[in-house]
């Protein structure tokens, strides 16, 4: 007792029960189809995390003043491109259901959150369909902090998409992914090297609304890229993303 209340580290408290948390996210996790992945691998090339918001025109940029103060100050891209990419990807019925929030699989690896993820503030794959899941928001914190659980998501959108991220900043775990290694406790219903045509129990299908709004991203995509009025729209940075992506805009 001189020493204190000893508590162990939060991670080393829930590993034992790392079987279980899979078992949750195996049975509740949406993902988009590997054909919609296909389709149109990115959703939003024109933006990422931490990237300033400008108004429909391209000229203007967001702000928000708080009642509190009075300060006005400029709005950056916290998620919200991505989530609306992902629930367009995913199809989701309307009204949209509470409390599941978007999870980027190659994110994050800083537990305490401490260090910028490089990888969501590249356009290549912050809005990328096959480097994000849609989870029950209570069990989002596993995901970000749980390597063991980041590994697992990551593995099965390599088999599930064929895709593993390029960013140079996760080089050493893509090579490791590429590699057909396995984690322990990896789901059995989940795509992997023998079950390379098997989808999780949460995929969504591939369907003809999914084609359409394709097709409208494209063309807005096409309309944005035209349009040469847009004062601060990044057009040289999407069409690198564009063809990083082998996206034929039509």
């Amino acid at each position: 007792m001189a020493n204190g209340f000893y508590v162990p580290d939060g991670n080393d408290a829930l590993r034992s029960d790392i079987p279980a948390i899979v078992e949750l996210i195996e049975r509740t996790a949406r993902w988009v189809h590997p054909d919609t992945f296909r389709a149109l691998p990115v959703w939003a090339p024109h933006t990422a995390r931490g990237r300033p918001l400008y108004d429909a025109a391209w000229a203007r940029r967001y702000t928000n003043t708080r009642k509190a103060t009075g300060v006005t100050a400029e709005k950056f891209e916290g998620n919200v491109a991505a989530l609306n990419a992902l629930v367009a990807a995913l199809d989701v019925a309307s009204p949209k259901p509470k409390n599941w929030t978007v999870c980027h699989i190659w994110g994050y690896d800083d537990p305490s959150f401490a260090e910028r993820s490089s990888v969501v503030q590249d356009p290549r794959y912050f809005s990328c369909v096959a480097n994000m899941v849609w989870l029950p928001t209570s069990l989002k914190g596993f995901t970000d902090t749980l390597p063991e659980i980041k590994a697992m998501l990551r593995v099965c959108a390599f088999h599930l998409y064929g895709w593993v991220c390029e960013h140079e900043s996760v080089a050493v775990q893509a090579e490791e992914v590429r590699s057909g290694w396995m984690p322990p406790d990896y789901p059995k219903s989940w795509p992997s090297v023998d079950r390379r045509n098997v989808l999780p129990s949460g995929t969504a299908p591939f369907t003809l609304r999914i084609e359409r709004e394709i097709a409208k991203r494209k063309a807005k995509i096409r309309s944005d890229l035209a349009n040469a009025e847009y004062l601060h729209y990044p057009k040289t940075e999407v069409e690198d993303v564009l063809k990083f992506w082998k996206v034929d805009l039509g």
